[in-house]
């Protein structure tokens, strides 16, 4: 008896079917059907939203090099003059340079010449050209926004090659100023035209605010603090920009205009502008 129970109770414990090797198969295939997947779409994004995406912040990123570190816009001479004294005193100066300034102005031409460019209106964008360049307050002010807008183009051209770009280029006659350029740049690519405008005022606002902490200078959390706190001025600036058209360019900055025009002259400068 003990013989015959013994028996089958071996016959039960025989070594089962290899099921996990399938499921490790399917597995391995529901991998690869998702590496042939649409570039982005894994990410929740269209592919060309994702290189849209991409590429304003590669653009717009402080290490593109378009050398906006060695720039201030006249931060420089406000805080020597005391102006700007900490944090408080910077994001007062950096909001009014936004919204009654060149932070608006800089939206306007780069509104305007992603239209004219995404449209094909050859004469507009030599205008829009002309104006933008003539709307520099200084010298240095001038040099800051063609030498960066030069840059900008040079290295997006060299980088992504594109042939609407190259055309775009050929209809401008005189010096591509910064926000010209980027308005350029993101409507060859066609990059909407809202996401580049609120990611240059981003990045405008970020350079000031680093030129700022350096000379103050600030910490590292106190700059992030100023970041945070012009977040709606930077967004109603754009929405600003956006609706407006080249009637109402006007800057009431006068003492930023001063700035720009004095640091020409300061004795001790860390920055060109």
């Amino acid at each position: 008896m003990i013989t015959a129970t013994a028996i089958p109770m071996l016959m039960t414990t025989s070594k089962p079917q290899a099921r996990p090797r399938r499921r490790a198969v399917v597995r391995a295939a529901a991998v690869q059907q998702d590496s042939t997947a649409a570039p982005g779409s894994r990410s929740g994004m269209q592919g060309n939203e994702a290189a849209a995406l991409y590429r304003l912040l590669t653009w717009l990123s402080p290490s593109f090099p378009v050398g906006a570190f060695s720039y201030s816009s006249g931060i420089e001479w406000a805080v020597e003059a005391g102006d700007i004294a900490d944090a408080a005193s910077l994001r007062g100066w950096l909001a009014a340079m936004l919204a009654d300034g060149p932070g608006f102005c800089d939206g306007v031409f780069l509104a305007q010449t992603h239209r004219a460019a995404s449209s094909g209106d050859d004469a507009g964008l030599g205008e829009i050209v002309e104006l933008a360049s003539a709307f520099a307050p200084s010298r240095e002010r001038h040099l800051e926004t063609s030498a960066q807008g030069r840059a900008f183009v040079e290295i997006a051209r060299a980088a992504w090659n594109c042939a609407a770009l190259d055309r775009l280029i050929a209809c401008c006659g005189g010096a591509i100023v910064y926000p010209v350029a980027v308005g350029l740049v993101s409507a060859a690519h066609a990059i909407p035209l809202a996401a580049t405008l609120h990611a240059f005022l981003h990045a405008l606002t970020s350079n000031w605010i680093s030129a700022g902490a350096r000379l103050v200078p600030l910490g590292q959390t106190d700059g992030q603090r100023v970041l945070a706190q012009l977040e709606p001025i930077v967004a109603a600036t754009a929405a600003r920009a956006l609706e407006a058209s080249l009637d109402d360019l006007g800057s009431a900055t006068f003492r930023a205009d001063l700035a720009s025009m004095r640091h020409e002259t300061q004795y001790t400068r860390l920055f060109r502008s």
